[in-house]
């Protein structure tokens, strides 16, 4: 059963909280919601659930149309990033609460309680009550409830955000393998592009309520519609600078130029908006087309594997961000490489030019 939102908006009072939105996630699917704190993924997942009611449009689930169906009668799980257990129950209480409502038999509530024991590795704490618990524990257990009951949509609101990194880690990895052969949607909401990246699937750019993109994760990451998507999609921020071309160059405005990269060599003359994601601005030249850049440390985030320099940039702020340790001292000018073989470029209106495909 596919879930479709045909034009759904909410507006509360004067304000406009979901603009009209077309999205159709198909049977079997696992879509992400993409995008910064407000920019509107808890409101459209409470539209797809039933527990707000849009504005105008319709949503239409296994081709019945549910606008005005009530979440209760509809086979929906959340989780949410603040983890809700029920204090005064055993684990095995909680996971087994969904099942007991409908009244399926003793055993069969057993049997679903156990598979996802394990599977959540919770086995050892059905016993327990949630203070008993850490806070992965008691987030696992909260999953737990959801999955166990089978429902056709599962809405996942940032559940791994207040867990540590090394929970985030585990999960992570779980969660493809919890929903694998799972006859069911999963939407699931996020700040983090990373967390699109790796679960795949199909990822909405969300923007101050509005879905800027949706398509296949690597498509929409690899060739954003908009410098709105590339930004959205980019974690530290995508860097931008104004240039002009002229003939074979990009121009900068307060100086400096550079070749045109070949996938944008039949560019007209004119203003652009060039994108360089930090992972293509290095220490050391990398790339087809590295071109040399200066600018001051503003600041430097090391980390066992990987550094980030913040640094200015023809009066702007850039970001590095680079494999290995470059202990750059915070304010020396220092001198950088970005690979212009994999620059974004938008026309005057933020809409990407196609070029070579960029990674």
């Amino acid at each position: 059963m596919s879930l479709e939102l045909r034009r759904v908006s909410l507006r509360v009072g004067a304000e406009t909280h979901i603009h009209p939105t077309d999205l159709v996630c198909e049977p079997g699917s696992f879509n992400v919601l993409l995008g910064t704190t407000l920019a509107g993924k808890t409101t459209l997942m409470k539209l797809m659930a039933g527990l707000e009611r849009p504005t105008s449009g319709e949503v239409h689930f296994g081709g019945r149309d549910v606008t005005g169906v009530s979440v209760r009668n509809r086979n929906v799980s959340m989780v949410y990033q603040q983890f809700i257990n029920y204090p005064n129950m055993s684990v095995y209480e909680n996971i087994a609460s969904p099942l007991k409502v409908a009244r399926l038999p003793d055993d069969e509530i057993k049997r679903r309680v156990g598979t996802f024991a394990e599977l959540l590795r919770l086995t050892p704490m059905l016993g327990r009550r949630p203070s008993e618990l850490s806070g992965g524990q008691q987030q696992r257990t909260a999953m737990a409830r959801a999955l166990v009951k089978d429902a056709d949509l599962v809405l996942l609101d940032e559940p791994l955000a207040n867990l540590d990194f090394k929970l985030r880690e585990e999960l992570r990895d779980e969660l493809p393998r919890l929903f694998a052969n799972r006859d069911c949607i999963v939407v699931y909401a996020t700040t983090e592009p990373v967390e699109a990246l790796l679960f795949g699937g199909h990822t909405a750019c969300l923007f101050e309520g509005r879905v800027v993109q949706f398509g296949p994760t690597g498509e929409v990451y690899r060739s954003p519609l908009d410098l709105t998507s590339a930004q959205v999609f980019s974690d530290p921020p995508i860097n931008t600078a104004q240039v002009t071309k002229a003939g074979g160059d990009f121009r900068l405005a307060d100086g400096g130029s550079f070749p045109v990269p070949a996938g944008h060599a039949g560019l007209a003359d004119g203003a652009y908006t060039l994108g360089v994601r930090p992972h293509h601005v290095s220490p050391a030249p990398e790339g087809a087309q590295p071109v040399a850049i200066e600018g001051d440390v503003l600041v430097t985030e090391l980390s066992g594997s990987e550094s980030i320099i913040h640094f200015t940039f023809h009066e702007r702020t850039w970001v590095s961000q680079a494999h290995g340790i470059h202990p750059f001292e915070v304010g020396t000018r220092q001198r950088l490489y970005a690979d212009m073989s994999k620059a974004l470029v938008f026309d005057g209106a933020g809409r990407r030019i196609a070029g070579q495909s960029t990674t």
